[in-house]
């Protein structure tokens, strides 16, 4: 794929002025990787900001007892929270972040990501004003985890893989480290929707019977 001017993709840069535009497509470089590629991991000190030009990325984290919790997805045309935090830090990344698609990335070394933000009032305020943005979402993940219910929060999960779908594809250990607890938990909450004619469950697919129901007990909380 040849990218004359990646700035166009993402309402930030396109909004620069021309001039910053034109050092940024100087100073960065493109690069693709495939579905299932980690594009980063903890043992990575991030010395780029990097753009999603194309695909998707999960980014989660894996405790010491091997659960895991997805706090976000970059979509194409975001930047990564994560990497502008541990990149300033100059700190290794404490997640892993895998292409759920082919992807393609724009790389800004950290050298012309330092020199821009000093020299350019625009290009700064671009990246923090997205910093900040992903950083609220990032919270309300932790909010979510924390105090929200495990049948609302999955309901509407199920909601959003399934939307236009009459089913859904995903294991309950999928849903588990979507939602940040434990596959029993999940399989307890299904159950449950099973046995009030919900949903229909067979080996990695649930089928909706009442997606009605399921959304009334989405909007319950």
């Amino acid at each position: 794929m040849t990218i004359l001017d990646w700035t166009e993709r993402f309402k930030g840069t396109a909004a620069l002025p021309m001039d910053v535009r034109e050092r940024l497509n100087k100073s960065a470089r493109v690069t693709h990787m495939k579905k299932g590629d980690q594009v980063f991991g903890p043992t990575n000190i991030p010395d780029s900001l990097f753009f999603l030009y194309d695909g998707r990325i999960r980014v989660s984290q894996t405790s010491d007892a091997g659960r895991e919790i997805v706090l976000y997805r970059i979509e194409a045309g975001d930047s990564c929270v994560l990497t502008t935090a541990c990149m300033l830090a100059e700190e290794a990344y404490n997640a892993e972040g895998i292409a759920e698609t082919d992807v393609t990335v724009v790389i800004l070394p950290k050298p012309a990501f330092d020199r821009l933000s000093s020299e350019e009032d625009a290009f700064r305020n671009f990246v923090f004003a997205a910093y900040s943005r992903r950083l609220i979402d990032l919270l309300r993940v932790v909010d979510d985890v924390a105090f929200g219910r495990i049948d609302v929060r999955l309901a509407e999960r199920l909601l959003a893989l399934g939307d236009g779908l009459k089913e859904v594809r995903a294991t309950h250990q999928n849903l588990a480290s979507e939602l940040g607890t434990a596959r029993e938990v999940i399989s307890r909450v299904l159950n449950d929707f099973q046995k009030r004619d919900l949903i229909e469950q067979s080996r990695g697919l649930i089928t909706f019977k009442d997606k009605a129901g399921i959304g009334a007990i989405a909007h319950s909380a």
